[in-house]
């Protein structure tokens, strides 16, 4: 019996449906904007807003920095692959049970083979006492910067050799350490930044830690979403989104019960229990995504969506992708932001008369939303690069 067939058009279409790309699928919450990608990759600030902004039916900057602030319907998480992501509150446990617990207790180990390798005394008790001191001085202070939090901590300023005595050593201090490490434990988050919603310069506040989570079940939720959102999809795909082992993912999986399809190039690849219908086209779509948007970070293997003759100008030396130009769920150029504003993009390709008038329109749209803001992605990319020198 033969598999049912996903076409690369399908795929496309799920994409701008599933992705919230579509206007018709665009989200009415910052919320419902990032669970329709699992989360929204957080290492860029201006990359939430931008990514949040481009699936949203409307609303500005604020609505946003709303989400993360004020309601906190919206937190960051140092998660999958060990990289900071923005996902909702709800979900939140079990991205911390599935990924973040296990990356916190790995930064705690090496922290402290530093601290004992240094030879200065310093140890778990040390490291205890200097966190409840950071703690109880946000809780005096409130929100607070790192540069706040070390002027208020003596144990913050404490400097450390790493590596002594190789070619390589090097003096430093613990402040930020301590800090990463109250953050991925979930008892401190990220605030508000100094400076406007491109700054990544937070400040922090004391939290409590997320609700536990069985780790298999958390990972099993988080399998459910992404295969949902980014299916057809392999096992290959999800263990490089997430991090986890091959074990894991397999196992995960297997909760999950995917059907399995075939792809117009001859291979297979999962969806969800019963989500293999034919999926429609929705109406024609533009998008100006920024550098790291989840819609292009989403599996190992994009070529479904990218050409691989247009993957040097669009990714850096690490395999970072930077802001994208999409045309109805294919990337067809890049953009970029020069120093006076403007946004200026450029096509790899012929997409046709209709997409460069979309694209146009979206463009616009953009510069107004992003009004007086300067954007520079944390990783340039050649193209990006060449449109904004």
């Amino acid at each position: 019996m033969s598999l049912p067939l996903v076409t690369t058009a399908e795929r496309r279409h799920r994409l701008g449906r599933r992705h919230r790309l579509a206007p018709s699928a665009h989200a009415a919450t910052v919320s419902e904007a990032a669970d329709s990608v699992v989360a929204l990759h957080a290492t860029d600030a201006a990359t939430v807003f931008l990514s949040a902004r481009a699936r949203l039916a409307a609303g500005g900057p604020d609505m946003i920095e709303r989400a993360l602030y004020e309601d906190v319907s919206l937190v960051r998480l140092l998660s999958m692959r060990r990289t900071l992501f923005a996902v909702s509150a709800e979900l939140a446990p079990h991205v911390d049970a599935s990924t973040a617990r296990a990356i916190a207790a790995k930064e705690r180990r090496t922290l402290l083979k530093h601290l004992d390798e240094d030879g200065q005394g310093l140890d778990a008790a040390w490291l205890a006492g200097a966190e409840a001191a950071a703690l109880a001085a946000l809780d005096a202070h409130g929100p607070s910067t790192g540069s706040q939090l070390s002027a208020a901590v003596p144990a913050l300023r404490q400097k450390i050799t790493i590596s002594r005595g190789k070619k390589y050593e090097a003096e430093q201090g613990v402040a930020t350490r301590v800090i990463r490490l109250l953050a991925a434990d979930g008892r401190i988050r990220r605030d508000r930044p100094r400076g406007s919603w491109t700054s990544s310069q937070y400040r922090w506040v004391h939290t409590e830690p997320w609700p536990a989570v069985p780790a298999a079940e958390a990972r099993v939720e988080i399998a459910r979403r992404w295969l949902h959102a980014y299916g057809p999809a392999t096992e290959a795909d999800l263990k490089w989104w997430t991090g986890w082992t091959l074990t894991e993912v397999r196992k995960a999986l297997a909760a999950v019960g995917p059907d399995q399809v075939a792809l117009e190039d001859g291979s297979t690849a999962l969806v969800s229990p019963g989500d293999t219908g034919p999926e429609p086209a929705p109406e024609p779509w533009a998008a100006l995504l920024p550098g790291l948007d989840p819609s292009g970070m989403g599996w190992a293997d994009r070529g479904f969506h990218l050409d691989p003759a247009h993957r040097s100008a669009l990714f850096d030396y690490a395999g970072n992708i930077g802001p994208t130009v999409w045309w109805n769920g294919e990337i067809v150029g890049g953009w970029g932001q020069r120093p006076d504003g403007e946004i200026v993009w450029r096509l790899l390709g012929d997409p046709g008369r209709a997409a460069e008038q979309a694209i146009t329109a979206e463009a616009g749209r953009l510069a107004a939303w992003v009004g007086e803001a300067r954007i520079t992605p944390r990783f340039r990319t050649p193209l990006e690069r060449e449109l904004v020198a």
